[in-house]
């Protein structure tokens, strides 16, 4: 995995729970985005790898709160789960 992001996909969880949350949040996640494509693991982004049943799984963070949950389709290609707080990781 070199880091850059050429693709993103999302998930219908992802949409649907995107669009739930506050403006503030949703503008925070653009501009985290953006980071991601250019350097996945960019350290701003705390990007980690899960655990347990969750470990083919990866996130990252959009703020304090809020997480990014995704998958590696291939080494510049991911697929975006889920985002919200940590509820997302159950």
């Amino acid at each position: 995995m070199t880091g850059r992001i050429k693709n993103i996909e999302y998930s219908k969880k992802f949409i649907k729970s995107l669009k739930k949350l506050p403006k503030r949040v949703v503008e925070q996640t653009e501009q985290k985005e953006k980071i991601f494509k250019e350097n996945c693991f960019n350290f701003q982004l705390k990007t980690h790898k899960l655990k347990g049943g969750q470990q083919h799984s990866w996130a990252f963070w959009i703020n304090d709160s809020y997480r990014v949950k995704f998958i590696f389709i291939s080494s510049d290609e991911v697929l975006f789960l889920n985002i919200g707080t940590h509820e997302i990781y159950k």
